[in-house]
Parts: structure tokens; sequence; C-alpha cells
């Protein structure tokens, strides 16, 4: 049984959804938001990663930014490990997610065709339920991203939370250029600094997320869902073409059927269903390998739209 001291209380989770949403906004700006010292809100971060709730800091890039495509595959029955070697004969792992109840939800980017690596994925995973097979796209986002921003992302994926002085040093820029790279990807929606956490370690609360299908306009949905939920939320919800995911938190296993039946009922939500997920990965790798080649390319700017 878990100590009483292990248990994360209503600060920590807090603490947990603002960096979630934003892990370079400051111990003291967090603090000011939720009624603690900077110093106080530094000490609850560090027994987070300490115990492991906090895996790692990240940064999230929705792939057509870089000029990648993207579709999302939930399969039921298979080893998550199993899963992902065949997803890698398909493209670069994304986002792998194993839930409750033997279901993994995997993204998986792809440079080029991606209705044809679908049906190719397809195929591969005959043998395997699909419970829903989609491409993603972020709507109305556009990104203009430089040489010196990718420098400066390459830099930022080993610490996102890296002082700007430690960057220029790192990169040779100055920490003007720097402020304001790092200003323009944090207003830019299809980059998300956030962080990777243990789900097995939120001691009194249960992670989840609600995949729900749209039937109305997208934001004028969301806009209905934050409205209902904003309470639950964990961290900002994710969309897709027609989707919404919902990233929320309850103290009560039994609250989950409620919430996600509440979601089915809010007008637009054409569907909605429930993943209580048991370990979240971000695979790195093709941030990496998408920078390489953008940094060979002739041109300074480069631009992606999503929609």
């Amino acid at each position: 049984m878990a100590n009483k001291s292990d248990k994360l209380d209503n600060l920590d989770i807090q603490i947990l959804s603002r960096l979630l949403n934003n892990c370079r906004e400051s111990d003291r700006q967090i603090g000011k938001a939720v009624g603690i010292s900077g110093g106080a809100v530094k000490s609850r971060i560090k027994k987070m990663m300490k115990k492991g709730t906090i895996e790692y800091f990240a940064l999230k890039i929705e792939p057509p930014v870089l000029g990648y495509g993207i579709f999302y595959i939930v399969v039921s029955g298979r080893d998550s490990d199993e899963i992902l070697q065949q997803v890698k004969l398909v493209g670069e792992p994304f986002l792998i997610v194993p839930c409750v109840g033997g279901v993994t939800v995997c993204g998986i980017v792809v440079k080029e065709n991606v209705q044809q690596k679908i049906e190719l994925a397809k195929n591969l995973m005959k043998d395997v339920r699909v419970l829903t097979i989609f491409e993603a796209e972020n709507p109305g986002m556009n990104s203009n991203l430089t040489k010196t921003d990718l420098e400066i992302i390459n830099e930022l994926m080993k610490d996102p939370r890296e002082k700007i002085e430690d960057i220029a040093k790192a990169t040779g820029l100055s920490t003007k250029t720097v402020t304001r790279s790092i200003e323009k990807l944090q207003s830019d929606d299809a980059i998300q600094f956030t962080l990777v956490y243990e789900p097995t370690k939120l001691e009194g609360y249960i992670p989840h997320a609600i995949l729900t299908w749209i039937t109305d306009e997208l934001q004028t949905t969301l806009k209905r869902l934050e409205k209902e939920f904003a309470e639950n939320f964990l961290q900002r919800p994710f969309i897709a073409k027609n989707q919404i995911v919902l990233f929320m938190h309850s103290d009560n296993i039994f609250k989950l059927d409620e919430l996600t039946q509440r979601v089915r009922e809010v007008e637009g939500v054409g569907s909605a269903d429930l993943f209580i997920p048991k370990r979240i990965t971000f695979p790195q790798k093709w941030i990496f390998n998408a920078i390489k080649d953008a940094q060979r390319s002739p041109t300074l700017h480069l631009m992606y739209q999503t929609h």
C-alpha cells in the first residue's frame, strides 16, 4: 500500500496540469496561479520527478509542422511491443499508449501517401482487432519555421525547460534571437511544451482520455465541452479532423462511465469512447530525422500548412 505522503493532492494535480499545458512556465508563475510560493512548486515538482510520476519534460510537435502526415490506429488484444514492431513497417511511431482492457492507441508518422500507408497498416494488422483507424490533421494551423527555429528546437529536445541563456550558449545564438524564437514556438498551436507522466503513479487520481467523434462544428462543440468539463481537464483537449480528445482526471473509478455518458450527451458529440492509459510514450526519433532533412533544405523558411 502507498504511504499517505506518496499520494498526490489537488495542488500536485494543478501543478502537473499546468506543466502538461506549458512546461516552460516558471515555478513562480505556477505558484502564483495555484496559490503557493515558487519554492514550494519547485519542491513538489522535484518530489514528483523523484517518485517517477513525472518521467521527463518533452516537446510534442504535430508532424504536419515538419511536413509529415500522421494517422492514428486503435487496436485490441495485442501486446504493445508487438504492435510497435508492425507499426515500424509503416512509419515512425509518434505516440504509443497501452490502455486498460488490452487496447493500444498508436500515432504513426509517415512521409507521404497517408491513405496508402493506412491501407498497408490495415493489411499488417489483419490478425489484430482494429477498433478505429483515421488520418489526423490539426485544422487551420500554419507554421513558418526558420532554420534558426529548428536549431533551437533541436536544443530544446534535450530539455524543454532549459534556460534561455544556456540555449544561447549551446547554439551560439543571441539571447534575443532565442527569446523571440521560443515565443514564436509557444504561440504555435501545433507545438506543445509538455511532459510525459506515469499514469500508474498518480496515486489517488485516475487519468483518462475520452475520444469523441464530432458531428457539429469543431470549435463550437469544443466550447460546449470546455464549459461543461473544464474542471476535470488534466490538459488541453487535442483536436483532429472530426475528433476531439479530452484528457481528464477523476478521483473515483466509478465516475468515469458517468463522465463519458455526460460527454456523449453534449450537443455536437456523435459518440465517445473511454480510454484509461497504463503508459504513455512519445518516441522522438522522427523529430530528429525530420529536423535533419529540413536543415538540408536550400530554403531558409519551412512553411507548412495543416488544414
